[in-house]
Protein backbone atom coordinates (compact mmCIF):
# COMPACT_ATOMS: atom_id res chain seq x y z
CA UNK A 1 0.00 0.00 0.00
CA UNK A 2 1.21 3.43 -1.18
CA UNK A 3 2.51 5.57 1.87
CA UNK A 4 1.25 8.77 -0.15
CA UNK A 5 -1.43 11.11 1.61
CA UNK A 6 -3.97 12.98 -0.65
CA UNK A 7 -6.06 15.61 0.31
CA UNK A 8 -9.79 15.21 0.49
CA UNK A 9 -11.84 16.82 -2.04
CA UNK A 10 -13.60 20.12 -1.31
CA UNK A 11 -16.88 18.22 -1.42
CA UNK A 12 -15.56 15.79 1.30
CA UNK A 13 -14.32 18.70 2.97
CA UNK A 14 -17.98 20.44 3.44
CA UNK A 15 -18.98 17.09 5.09
CA UNK A 16 -16.36 16.91 7.43
CA UNK A 17 -16.83 18.88 11.14
CA UNK A 18 -15.09 22.37 11.48
CA UNK A 19 -13.25 21.20 14.02
CA UNK A 20 -12.20 18.10 11.90
CA UNK A 21 -11.26 20.43 9.11
CA UNK A 22 -9.09 22.61 10.93
CA UNK A 23 -7.46 19.29 12.43
CA UNK A 24 -6.87 18.43 8.72
CA UNK A 25 -5.33 21.42 8.20
CA UNK A 26 -3.44 21.40 10.88
CA UNK A 27 -2.09 17.80 9.73
CA UNK A 28 -1.45 18.73 6.01
CA UNK A 29 0.22 21.84 6.88
CA UNK A 30 2.71 20.04 8.72
CA UNK A 31 3.27 17.46 5.94
CA UNK A 32 4.11 20.03 3.51
CA UNK A 33 6.51 21.75 6.00
CA UNK A 34 10.07 20.29 6.35
CA UNK A 35 10.22 19.34 10.27
CA UNK A 36 13.26 21.12 10.81
CA UNK A 37 11.30 24.20 10.78
CA UNK A 38 13.51 26.21 10.36
CA UNK A 39 13.35 29.65 12.29
CA UNK A 40 15.94 32.54 13.53
CA UNK A 41 18.29 31.81 15.74
CA UNK A 42 17.51 33.37 19.40
CA UNK A 43 19.90 35.54 20.56
CA UNK A 44 18.81 36.15 23.88
CA UNK A 45 18.93 40.18 25.09
CA UNK A 46 21.85 41.31 28.10
CA UNK A 47 21.34 41.17 31.20
CA UNK A 48 20.93 43.98 33.12
CA UNK A 49 24.13 45.26 34.77
CA UNK A 50 21.83 47.92 37.43
CA UNK A 51 22.46 46.65 41.32
CA UNK A 52 19.09 45.46 41.49
CA UNK A 53 18.28 44.00 45.51
CA UNK A 54 18.31 40.26 44.48
CA UNK A 55 16.62 37.68 46.23
CA UNK A 56 19.04 34.61 47.12
CA UNK A 57 17.24 31.63 45.78
CA UNK A 58 17.67 27.86 46.76
CA UNK A 59 19.03 26.01 43.21
CA UNK A 60 17.68 22.64 43.29
CA UNK A 61 19.52 20.30 40.68
CA UNK A 62 17.03 17.75 39.34
CA UNK A 63 19.67 14.77 38.35
CA UNK A 64 19.92 14.01 41.97
CA UNK A 65 16.18 13.30 42.01
CA UNK A 66 17.08 9.57 40.40
CA UNK A 67 17.52 8.13 43.53
CA UNK A 68 15.47 7.83 47.06
CA UNK A 69 18.76 9.37 48.91
CA UNK A 70 18.70 12.22 46.17
CA UNK A 71 15.02 13.40 46.57
CA UNK A 72 14.94 12.49 50.15
CA UNK A 73 17.88 14.83 50.15
CA UNK A 74 15.97 17.41 47.75
CA UNK A 75 12.44 17.43 49.68
CA UNK A 76 14.23 18.87 52.66
CA UNK A 77 15.82 21.96 50.05
CA UNK A 78 12.35 22.23 48.47
CA UNK A 79 10.91 22.68 51.85
CA UNK A 80 13.06 24.95 53.36
CA UNK A 81 13.11 27.17 49.99
CA UNK A 82 9.18 27.17 50.31
CA UNK A 83 9.10 28.11 53.60
CA UNK A 84 11.94 30.85 53.04
CA UNK A 85 11.76 32.67 50.06
CA UNK A 86 8.98 30.51 48.30
CA UNK A 87 10.26 30.30 44.72
CA UNK A 88 13.75 28.46 43.93
CA UNK A 89 15.72 27.90 40.78
CA UNK A 90 15.94 24.12 39.25
CA UNK A 91 18.80 23.17 37.22
CA UNK A 92 19.67 20.02 35.23
CA UNK A 93 16.33 19.43 34.42
CA UNK A 94 16.35 17.55 31.25
CA UNK A 95 17.01 20.71 28.64
CA UNK A 96 20.10 21.79 26.91
CA UNK A 97 20.56 25.31 26.39
CA UNK A 98 20.20 24.48 22.51
CA UNK A 99 16.81 23.00 22.99
CA UNK A 100 15.57 26.24 25.66
CA UNK A 101 17.06 28.53 22.75
CA UNK A 102 14.47 26.79 20.27
CA UNK A 103 11.43 26.71 22.75
CA UNK A 104 12.11 30.80 23.14
CA UNK A 105 12.85 30.97 19.00
CA UNK A 106 9.19 29.30 18.54
CA UNK A 107 7.55 31.69 21.44
CA UNK A 108 8.77 34.93 19.30
CA UNK A 109 7.90 33.68 16.37
CA UNK A 110 4.27 33.06 18.05
CA UNK A 111 4.06 37.07 18.10
CA UNK A 112 6.53 37.98 15.51
CA UNK A 113 5.35 36.51 12.30
CA UNK A 114 1.69 35.75 12.62
CA UNK A 115 -0.20 39.29 11.43
CA UNK A 116 -3.10 41.02 13.56
CA UNK A 117 -6.20 38.49 11.66
CA UNK A 118 -4.51 35.37 12.48
CA UNK A 119 -4.12 36.60 15.54
CA UNK A 120 -7.91 36.93 16.08
CA UNK A 121 -8.89 33.72 14.85
CA UNK A 122 -6.93 31.76 17.56
CA UNK A 123 -7.78 34.30 20.14
CA UNK A 124 -9.10 32.31 23.12
CA UNK A 125 -13.21 32.30 23.05
CA UNK A 126 -13.61 32.34 26.99
CA UNK A 127 -11.88 33.93 29.47
CA UNK A 128 -12.62 31.19 31.59
CA UNK A 129 -10.12 29.12 30.06
CA UNK A 130 -6.57 30.42 29.10
CA UNK A 131 -5.77 28.98 25.18
CA UNK A 132 -4.98 31.09 22.18
CA UNK A 133 -3.79 34.12 21.77
CA UNK A 134 -4.79 37.11 24.58
CA UNK A 135 -4.33 40.73 22.79
CA UNK A 136 -3.24 42.97 24.82
CA UNK A 137 -5.19 45.85 26.73
CA UNK A 138 -7.23 43.02 28.09
CA UNK A 139 -6.46 43.50 31.64
CA UNK A 140 -7.35 46.20 34.29
CA UNK A 141 -4.03 47.33 36.23
CA UNK A 142 -4.73 50.86 37.47
CA UNK A 143 -6.39 54.06 37.08
CA UNK A 144 -7.48 53.08 33.61
CA UNK A 145 -4.26 51.63 32.35
CA UNK A 146 -4.69 48.62 30.51
CA UNK A 147 -1.69 45.62 30.22
CA UNK A 148 0.78 45.36 27.97
CA UNK A 149 1.15 41.74 27.66
CA UNK A 150 0.52 39.45 24.57
CA UNK A 151 0.13 36.09 25.17
CA UNK A 152 0.09 32.19 23.71
CA UNK A 153 -1.38 29.66 25.23
CA UNK A 154 -1.73 25.83 24.45
CA UNK A 155 -2.93 22.84 26.26
CA UNK A 156 -0.88 20.30 27.28
CA UNK A 157 -3.16 17.73 24.87
CA UNK A 158 -1.42 20.31 22.11
CA UNK A 159 -3.23 18.69 18.83
CA UNK A 160 -6.44 19.09 20.92
CA UNK A 161 -6.70 22.39 19.24
CA UNK A 162 -6.06 23.99 16.20
CA UNK A 163 -2.98 26.88 16.05
CA UNK A 164 -1.06 29.72 13.64
CA UNK A 165 0.40 28.49 10.48
CA UNK A 166 4.13 29.47 12.01
CA UNK A 167 3.29 26.69 15.15
CA UNK A 168 2.20 23.88 13.09
CA UNK A 169 5.36 22.80 11.68
CA UNK A 170 6.61 22.57 15.38
CA UNK A 171 4.02 20.83 17.36
CA UNK A 172 6.04 17.97 17.55
CA UNK A 173 8.78 20.14 19.31
CA UNK A 174 6.03 21.72 21.41
CA UNK A 175 4.24 18.39 22.19
CA UNK A 176 7.76 17.02 23.54
CA UNK A 177 8.42 20.15 25.64
CA UNK A 178 5.07 20.42 27.34
CA UNK A 179 5.51 16.47 28.22
CA UNK A 180 8.86 17.21 29.38
CA UNK A 181 7.68 20.06 31.55
CA UNK A 182 4.92 17.88 33.01
CA UNK A 183 6.06 14.18 33.38
CA UNK A 184 9.64 14.85 34.28
CA UNK A 185 10.01 18.17 35.80
CA UNK A 186 6.56 18.90 37.21
CA UNK A 187 6.16 14.96 38.52
CA UNK A 188 9.65 14.92 39.93
CA UNK A 189 9.19 18.19 41.98
CA UNK A 190 5.44 17.43 43.11
CA UNK A 191 7.20 14.06 44.57
CA UNK A 192 9.46 16.28 46.47
CA UNK A 193 6.93 17.97 47.89
CA UNK A 194 4.76 14.97 48.72
CA UNK A 195 8.35 13.42 50.71
CA UNK A 196 8.55 16.70 52.50
CA UNK A 197 5.25 16.26 54.18
CA UNK A 198 6.22 12.60 54.84
CA UNK A 199 3.19 11.63 52.62
CA UNK A 200 3.31 8.85 49.43
CA UNK A 201 5.45 10.13 46.97
CA UNK A 202 3.06 10.01 43.90
CA UNK A 203 0.23 11.64 46.24
CA UNK A 204 0.33 14.48 44.44
CA UNK A 205 1.49 13.17 40.74
CA UNK A 206 -1.89 11.52 41.27
CA UNK A 207 -4.03 14.24 40.84
CA UNK A 208 -1.74 15.67 37.98
CA UNK A 209 -2.60 12.90 35.42
CA UNK A 210 -0.70 14.29 32.01
CA UNK A 211 -3.79 12.11 30.25
CA UNK A 212 -6.35 13.77 32.53
CA UNK A 213 -8.55 16.52 31.26
CA UNK A 214 -7.89 19.50 33.11
CA UNK A 215 -5.88 22.96 31.81
CA UNK A 216 -2.14 22.56 32.51
CA UNK A 217 -0.52 24.88 29.37
CA UNK A 218 2.73 25.85 28.04
CA UNK A 219 2.39 29.71 27.68
CA UNK A 220 4.72 32.01 25.47
CA UNK A 221 4.07 35.70 26.98
CA UNK A 222 5.79 38.80 25.88
CA UNK A 223 6.38 42.25 27.78
CA UNK A 224 5.94 45.34 25.86
CA UNK A 225 7.35 48.48 26.95
CA UNK A 226 5.00 51.47 27.89
CA UNK A 227 4.77 54.74 27.57
CA UNK A 228 5.78 57.32 30.18
CA UNK A 229 2.79 58.68 31.56
CA UNK A 230 1.61 54.82 32.08
CA UNK A 231 4.86 54.15 34.01
CA UNK A 232 3.68 57.12 36.05
CA UNK A 233 0.16 56.36 36.35
CA UNK A 234 1.14 52.76 37.70
CA UNK A 235 4.20 53.52 39.87
CA UNK A 236 6.23 51.48 36.86
CA UNK A 237 3.78 48.02 38.00
CA UNK A 238 2.93 45.89 35.35
CA UNK A 239 1.38 42.79 36.81
CA UNK A 240 -0.14 43.69 40.25
CA UNK A 241 1.37 41.25 43.41
CA UNK A 242 -0.64 38.18 43.07
CA UNK A 243 -0.24 34.29 43.74
CA UNK A 244 -0.58 31.99 40.59
CA UNK A 245 -3.92 30.28 40.53
CA UNK A 246 -2.49 26.81 40.01
CA UNK A 247 -0.51 23.97 41.45
CA UNK A 248 3.22 24.86 40.07
CA UNK A 249 4.74 27.47 37.95
CA UNK A 250 7.60 26.87 35.81
CA UNK A 251 9.01 30.17 33.82
CA UNK A 252 12.29 28.85 32.38
CA UNK A 253 14.84 31.44 33.08
CA UNK A 254 15.14 34.74 30.91
CA UNK A 255 17.50 38.38 30.98
CA UNK A 256 14.88 40.63 30.99
CA UNK A 257 14.86 42.10 34.96
CA UNK A 258 11.33 42.36 36.12
CA UNK A 259 9.91 39.76 38.18
CA UNK A 260 10.20 40.65 42.13
CA UNK A 261 8.91 38.47 45.25
CA UNK A 262 7.40 39.89 48.40
CA UNK A 263 10.13 38.19 50.31
CA UNK A 264 8.98 37.37 53.77
CA UNK A 265 10.20 40.41 56.08
CA UNK A 266 7.79 42.67 52.80
CA UNK A 267 10.32 43.76 50.97
CA UNK A 268 9.70 43.43 47.44
CA UNK A 269 13.26 41.84 45.76
CA UNK A 270 14.15 40.65 41.89
CA UNK A 271 14.57 37.36 40.63
CA UNK A 272 18.19 36.81 38.88
CA UNK A 273 18.70 35.48 35.27
CA UNK A 274 20.77 32.35 35.77
CA UNK A 275 21.02 30.72 32.37
CA UNK A 276 19.30 27.65 31.04
CA UNK A 277 17.52 27.42 35.08
CA UNK A 278 14.25 27.50 36.02
CA UNK A 279 12.37 29.35 38.19
CA UNK A 280 9.45 27.49 40.09
CA UNK A 281 7.01 28.29 42.48
CA UNK A 282 3.98 26.92 44.17
CA UNK A 283 -0.12 28.64 43.90
CA UNK A 284 -3.18 28.19 45.68
CA UNK A 285 -3.78 24.58 44.06
CA UNK A 286 -1.05 23.29 46.26
CA UNK A 287 -1.90 25.76 49.34
CA UNK A 288 -5.19 24.01 49.51
CA UNK A 289 -4.27 20.54 48.70
CA UNK A 290 -1.28 20.49 51.39
CA UNK A 291 -3.81 21.99 54.41
CA UNK A 292 -1.36 25.46 54.04
CA UNK A 293 1.78 23.05 54.05
CA UNK A 294 2.93 24.86 50.70
CA UNK A 295 1.80 28.55 51.17
CA UNK A 296 2.22 30.57 47.57
CA UNK A 297 4.87 33.57 47.64
CA UNK A 298 3.33 36.69 46.08
CA UNK A 299 4.88 38.16 43.35
CA UNK A 300 4.67 40.68 40.70
CA UNK A 301 6.38 42.40 37.43
CA UNK A 302 7.39 45.84 37.05
CA UNK A 303 9.47 47.97 34.43
CA UNK A 304 12.78 46.60 33.68
CA UNK A 305 15.77 48.61 35.15
CA UNK A 306 16.93 51.57 32.99
CA UNK A 307 19.64 49.77 30.23
CA UNK A 308 16.42 47.15 29.55
CA UNK A 309 13.40 49.12 29.77
CA UNK A 310 13.08 49.70 26.15
CA UNK A 311 13.24 45.81 25.32
CA UNK A 312 10.63 43.39 25.03
CA UNK A 313 10.32 41.02 27.51
CA UNK A 314 9.87 36.91 26.03
CA UNK A 315 8.66 34.51 28.26
CA UNK A 316 8.11 30.50 28.35
CA UNK A 317 6.28 28.85 31.33
CA UNK A 318 4.57 25.76 32.24
CA UNK A 319 1.74 26.81 34.73
CA UNK A 320 0.80 22.81 36.18
CA UNK A 321 -2.86 22.73 37.10
CA UNK A 322 -4.55 19.53 39.19
CA UNK A 323 -6.83 17.65 36.84
CA UNK A 324 -9.91 19.21 36.71
CA UNK A 325 -11.50 16.61 38.25
CA UNK A 326 -9.75 16.91 41.38
CA UNK A 327 -10.94 18.36 44.43
CA UNK A 328 -9.08 20.58 46.30
CA UNK A 329 -8.93 19.42 49.36
CA UNK A 330 -6.10 18.83 52.41
CA UNK A 331 -4.23 15.71 52.10
CA UNK A 332 -1.73 16.33 54.63
CA UNK A 333 -1.84 16.38 58.62
CA UNK A 334 -5.00 16.91 59.44
CA UNK A 335 -6.37 16.51 56.05
CA UNK A 336 -9.97 16.84 55.26
CA UNK A 337 -12.71 14.99 56.19
CA UNK A 338 -14.72 13.21 53.61
CA UNK A 339 -17.90 16.04 54.21
CA UNK A 340 -15.36 18.57 53.69
CA UNK A 341 -14.01 16.78 50.65
CA UNK A 342 -17.52 16.56 48.87
CA UNK A 343 -17.66 20.21 49.79
CA UNK A 344 -14.30 21.40 48.56
CA UNK A 345 -14.06 22.96 45.20
CA UNK A 346 -13.45 20.99 41.88
CA UNK A 347 -10.28 22.24 40.09
CA UNK A 348 -12.37 23.19 37.26
CA UNK A 349 -14.82 25.40 39.00
CA UNK A 350 -11.83 27.04 40.75
CA UNK A 351 -9.75 27.54 37.23
CA UNK A 352 -13.30 28.94 35.61
CA UNK A 353 -13.96 31.48 38.28
CA UNK A 354 -10.38 32.42 39.16
CA UNK A 355 -9.66 33.08 34.85
CA UNK A 356 -12.71 34.33 34.58
CA UNK A 357 -12.30 37.36 36.96
CA UNK A 358 -8.77 38.03 37.05
CA UNK A 359 -8.11 41.55 35.92
CA UNK A 360 -11.64 42.33 35.21
CA UNK A 361 -11.57 45.09 38.35
CA UNK A 362 -14.01 43.07 40.21
CA UNK A 363 -11.57 43.02 43.66
CA UNK A 364 -12.32 45.49 45.95
CA UNK A 365 -10.02 47.38 48.61
CA UNK A 366 -9.32 45.39 51.71
CA UNK A 367 -11.31 46.57 54.96
CA UNK A 368 -7.95 44.99 56.98
CA UNK A 369 -4.66 45.03 54.66
CA UNK A 370 -3.51 48.62 53.03
CA UNK A 371 -2.69 48.86 49.59
CA UNK A 372 -4.50 45.48 48.91
CA UNK A 373 -7.50 44.72 47.10
CA UNK A 374 -9.56 41.76 47.71
CA UNK A 375 -12.34 39.41 47.28
CA UNK A 376 -13.46 35.60 48.15
CA UNK A 377 -13.80 32.80 45.22
CA UNK A 378 -15.70 29.67 46.11
CA UNK A 379 -15.36 30.48 50.05
CA UNK A 380 -11.23 31.90 49.29
CA UNK A 381 -10.17 34.75 50.35
CA UNK A 382 -8.11 36.04 46.63
CA UNK A 383 -5.86 38.89 47.07
CA UNK A 384 -3.79 41.41 44.98
CA UNK A 385 -1.12 43.79 46.43
CA UNK A 386 -0.66 47.16 44.88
Amino acid sequence: MSNTSTAPSPFFRRLLSPLTRLRLANKLSFRRTTTTGALPEYVPPPATTEPLNWAELAIIDLSKANTLEGRKALAEEVVQAMNTQGFFYVINHGYTLEQTRRMFAIASSTFDDVDSEEKKTYMGKSPAVYEGYKPRHTWQIEQGVTDQIEQYNTNHAVRERMHPHVLRPHLDEIENFARHNHTHILFTILRLMAMGMQLPEDIFVDMHRFEATGESSVRFMKYYPRSPEEEVQTKNVWLKGHTDIGSITILWSQPISGLQILSRDGVWRYIKHIENALVVNSGDVMQLLSGNFYKPTIHRVIQPPKDQERLERLGVFYFAMAADDVRLASVGAGAASELEKAQAPKMSDWRKERTGRYGTGSMKPSSKEEKVEEEVILGVVVKEYN
